[in-house]
This record gives structure tokens, C-alpha cells and sequence, in this order.
């Protein structure tokens, strides 16, 4: 079974950055997509950025430019940079695994999630 823990979220002001860690241990040799997610308040859980074990990319259309996705599968980790940060990007960031190349479609796992709160 695979385990992701995440970190680097916090309290910034708008305009700043943040990079958030997630790093899965366990059967990792399955995990394929891996994803960001974000819940803000009252509101559903969105994508916003994955990344396949090939590199391939996406990102929501509220995030391309400021947001980028990276990953290091010898350190298994995957990574989010978040610039030019801005109120409406906070809320609790779950990291995102599966077996499947892309998200809701295979064996999936989720992280327990870290707080970004971005100050106007």
C-alpha cells in the first residue's frame, strides 16, 4: 500500500510563494499519475495540477503560468511551486496518487493534506 505525506503549506501574502512536498513510500513502483488537489471553503475539490511518470503535465486553467509541477521518482517525491500567489488560492492541498496515467481511474491513494492560506 502506498503512504503520501505532504508539506510546505503555510500563510503568505499575496504575490508570494510557496513549494509544497509530497513524498509517497510503500508500493511505489505502481504509482503512475500523481496530482495536486485543492479544497477551498464550501467549495468542491478541484485539480490542480498532475504529472505521469513521463513527465506529462496539466494544470487548471486558474493556475497555468503561476503554478508548476515537478517530480523526482528517486526521491519519490513530487513537488508543487506556487508564484504570484493569490487569495482565492487557499485552501487545503491533498497530494494525489494512482496507478492509473491519469486521475480517477486506477488504484488511488490520498495525502492528509496541508493548509495554504494566501493574505490579500
Amino acid at each position: 500500500q502506498v503512504q503520501l505525506v505532504e508539506s510546505g503549506g503555510g500563510l503568505v501574502q499575496a504575490g508570494g510563494s510557496l513549494r509544497l512536498s509530497c513524498t509517497a513510500s510503500g508500493r511505489i513502483s505502481r504509482i503512475n499519475f500523481m496530482g495536486w488537489y485543492r479544497q477551498a471553503p464550501e467549495k468542491q475539490r478541484e485539480l490542480v495540477a498532475g504529472i505521469t511518470d513521463g513527465d506529462r503535465t496539466n494544470y487548471a486553467d486558474s493556475v497555468k503560468g503561476r503554478f508548476t509541477i515537478s517530480r523526482d521518482n528517486a526521491k519519490n517525491t513530487v513537488y508543487l511551486q506556487m508564484n504570484s500567489l493569490k487569495p482565492e488560492d487557499t485552501g487545503v492541498y491533498y497530494c494525489y496518487a494512482t496507478t492509473a496515467n491519469s486521475p480517477n481511474y486506477g488504484i488511488a491513494r490520498w495525502g492528509q493534506g496541508t493548509q495554504v492560506t494566501v493574505s490579500s
